[in-house]
């Protein structure tokens, strides 16, 4: 890793750490003290060029920092506002000022939408950008994070061609990203969980049928990782990044079912108790796996993708990718 990546990656872990207590308490009140430090460090800037503004991470250590984000299921819009510059940037448009929307065309949900300074939309084929908008309608997630609806008609302060990334792949990415994330810190709180809890004289860990259920958990988060990682690995390289999320998006949604099972069940009553991280990180796996495309758009993508490829094409397909 870069010198300017392990130091973003340590000063986000250190904020993210220190102010967990907070975030966790804001009951839907804006933690501008917490978001301050943010901005102050730059992590917002993560994605953003030198040319434009920038540090000039590596692609792979920037996203990386978006993991982080799913790692303690930040109730802050960092991974949004990290692309949203990108996406900025990549169209010549001023940087966001403050938290901001990713908004796909036809997005009805924003997620940090009556806290979101700076929004970047798609519509008529070019990029957009306006400042804070009146929501029509506000909500949350499951996970307690806002969902707002937001008076978008006629509100561009800005717009440009964009032949990059849609917001809808950039969304979605960073969706994958943190749902790895945040299952990475499942297995690890769950093993952590079983290893020290006794039952019978002995830690849980020592039961074969527990060791069998924490090896298809650790399966689940592995294969999660790699869907992952080769989601990023396509962004930084200019793939096909439609397709390289179709796979991530399917592959880490069936593997956040599964392991938020696992992990529930191993950690009996205590995982769904406030008190306990468990809750935050699966309701937030359960809210995350739905946004910028459901389980089923991206599913769906993919598997038109695989009968289009046909008996043929199909295996250099998925070699290929």
């Amino acid at each position: 890793m870069s010198d300017i990546g392990t130091m973003l990656a340590d000063t986000a872990e250190r904020l993210f750490a220190a102010h967990a207590e907070t975030l966790a308490d804001a009951n839907g009140a804006w933690p501008a003290a917490t978001w301050a430090a943010i901005e102050e460090s730059g992590l917002p800037l993560a994605l953003v060029p030198e040319d434009s503004g920038g540090f000039g991470v590596p692609v792979p250590e920037a996203l990386a920092l978006i993991r982080q984000t799913g790692r303690h299921a930040l109730p802050l819009p960092l991974a949004e506002t990290i692309m949203a510059n990108a996406a900025l940037a990549a169209a010549g448009l001023p940087l966001a000022e403050g938290p901001a929307a990713l908004v796909p065309a036809g997005d009805q949900r924003i997620a940090w939408g009556r806290f979101a300074t700076t929004l970047v939309h798609d519509a008529d084929g070019a990029r957009h950008r306006t400042g804070q908008l009146a929501c029509t309608a506000t909500n949350t997630n499951l996970a307690g994070m806002p969902r707002d609806t937001l008076a978008l008609e006629g509100s561009a302060e800005g717009s440009m061609s964009s032949n990059g990334p849609t917001l809808l792949e950039l969304g979605a990415l960073a969706r994958a990203l943190q749902m790895a994330g945040a299952l990475d810190r499942v297995l690890e709180l769950t093993i952590d969980h079983v290893s020290t809890r006794v039952q019978f004289g002995r830690p849980l860990a020592k039961f074969q049928a527990i060791q069998q259920e924490i090896a298809k958990l650790a399966g689940e988060v592995a294969s999660a990782s790699a869907a992952a990682d080769h989601a990023a690995d396509t962004y930084a390289d200019g793939g096909d990044l439609s397709f390289a999320i179709a796979v991530a998006r399917t592959r880490i949604g069936e593997a956040a079912s599964k392991a938020t099972a696992i992990a529930h069940q191993l950690h009996g009553a205590i995982g769904f108790t406030r008190e306990h991280a468990l809750h935050r990180l699966t309701t937030a796996l359960w809210s995350w796996r739905d946004e910028f495309g459901t389980q089923r758009h991206w599913t769906l993508l993919l598997g038109k993708r695989a009968l289009d490829a046909g008996p043929t094409n199909y295996w250099p397909m998925v070699v290929a990718a």
